[in-house]
C-alpha cells in the first residue's frame, strides 16, 4: 500500500544551536562566501577574454571556477541566512532539490578534476602530439560529459529519495539538506537506500580518487628522465591541481565512506567542502600559476584605463 506523505516542511537543526555562536559564523562565513563568487568569478572572466589562457587547461579551469559557484551557492546561501534565525524551515521538494543541485554540482566538479588530469597527463607524457589529442571538440566533449554524468548521478540520488514516506518527525540533525539526514526521517527502513547511496557517491569518489592518484604517479614516473628545469615546470603546473584534489575528496571520502552518525564532526567536516574548499579554489591556482596572474593584471589594468577614458 502506498504511504502518504504528511510532513511538507523541515525543520533544520543547523550548525549550532547557540545564538552567540550563530552571529559569529554569520559574520565569519558571509566574506567567505561572497569571496568564493567573486575569486571564482574572477577566473571565469579572465578566462574567457584573455587571449594568452586559450589553452585547454585554462579552459577546464573556467568550467571548474563556474561549478565551484554553483555548488557553492546551492547550499552557502541559505545556510547563512539561517544563522540570523530561530527556526530554520526548508520545504520539502525545497529539500529535494537541492539535494540534486548539490549532488549534481558535486560530481561534476570530481569529472572535471579527473578530465584535468587528463590534460596534465597529456601534456607532460605526450607533449607533442598534445594539441591533437586535446583538440577543442574533445575538450568541448570531455566538458559536457561532466555535466551529463553529474546530471545521471543526481537524477539517480533523487528517484532513490522521493518515493520514501515521510510522516513524522520532521527535524533534520544538519546544516543543509544531504541523502543521509533525510533518510533518518523516514518511515521505513532506509538500509537497501543507503547502501544504493553509498555506491552512488562513495564509491564515484573512492574510484574517481585513485584514477587521479594512478594519473599523477604515471606522470611523476614519465618526469624522471626530464632535466630539473623541465621537472619544475611540469610539477608547477601539477602542484595546484593536485593540491585542489586532496581538499576535495578529502572530505567527501570522510563523509561517504563511513556509517552515518549524528556526530557534529561530520557537519564542520561538510563546512569544510561547501564553504571553505570553493574559496580556496582561486586562490590556490592564482597563486601558483603566473600566466593567470599575469592576465588577470592585464584585465585589472584595461578595466582601469576604460574608466579612466569614460571619466574622460
Amino acid at each position: 500500500m502506498a504511504s502518504t506523505n504528511n510532513v511538507t516542511e523541515l525543520i533544520i537543526t543547523g550548525l549550532f544551536q547557540d545564538p552567540e555562536v550563530q552571529r559569529v559564523c554569520f559574520v565569519l562565513f558571509l566574506p567567505v562566501y561572497l569571496a568564493t563568487v567573486v575569486g571564482n568569478g574572477l577566473i571565469v572572466v579572465t578566462v574567457s577574454v584573455s587571449k594568452s589562457l586559450h589553452s585547454p587547461m585554462y579552459f577546464f579551469l573556467g568550467y571548474l571556477s563556474l561549478v565551484e559557484i554553483t555548488y557553492s551557492s546551492t547550499i552557502v546561501p541559505k545556510f547563512i541566512t539561517d544563522l540570523l534565525v530561530k527556526v530554520k524551515t526548508i520545504s520539502l521538494k525545497g529539500c529535494l532539490a537541492q539535494i540534486f543541485f548539490s549532488h549534481f554540482f558535486g560530481v561534476t566538479e570530481i569529472l572535471l578534476l579527473m578530465v584535468m588530469a587528463y590534460d596534465r597527463y597529456v601534456a607532460i607524457c605526450k607533449p607533442l602530439h598534445y594539441m591533437n589529442i586535446m583538440s577543442r571538440q574533445l575538450c568541448h566533449m570531455l566538458v559536457a560529459g561532466s555535466w551529463l554524468g553529474g546530471f545521471i548521478h543526481s537524477i539517480i540520488q533523487v528517484l532513490i529519495t522521493i518515493p520514501l514516506p515521510f510522516c513524522g518527525p520532521n527535524v533534520m540533525d544538519h546544516y543543509f539538506c544531504d541523502l543521509q539526514p533525510l533518510f533518518k526521517l523516514a518511515c521505513k527502513d532506509t538500509f537497501v537506500e543507503g547502501v544504493v547511496v553509498l555506491a552512488n557517491s562513495g564509491l564515484i569518489s573512492v574510484f574517481s580518487l585513485v584514477i587521479l592518484v594512478t594519473s599523477y604517479i604515471v606522470i611523476l614516473f614519465n618526469l624522471r628522465n626530464r632535466s630539473a628545469e623541465g621537472r619544475r615546470k611540469a610539477l608547477s603546473t601539477c602542484a595546484s591541481h593536485i593540491t585542489v584534489v586532496i581538499l576535495f575528496f578529502g572530505p567527501a571520502v570522510f563523509i561517504y565512506m563511513r556509517p552515518s552518525s549524528t556526530f557534529t564532526v561530520d557537519k564542520l567536516v561538510a563546512v569544510f567542502y561547501t564553504v571553505i574548499t570553493p574559496m580556496l579554489n582561486p586562490i590556490i591556482y592564482t597563486l601558483r600559476n603566473a600566466e593567470v596572474k599575469v592576465a588577470m593584471r592585464k584585465l585589472w589594468a584595461r578595466r582601469r584605463t576604460q574608466g579612466w577614458e569614460h571619466d574622460k
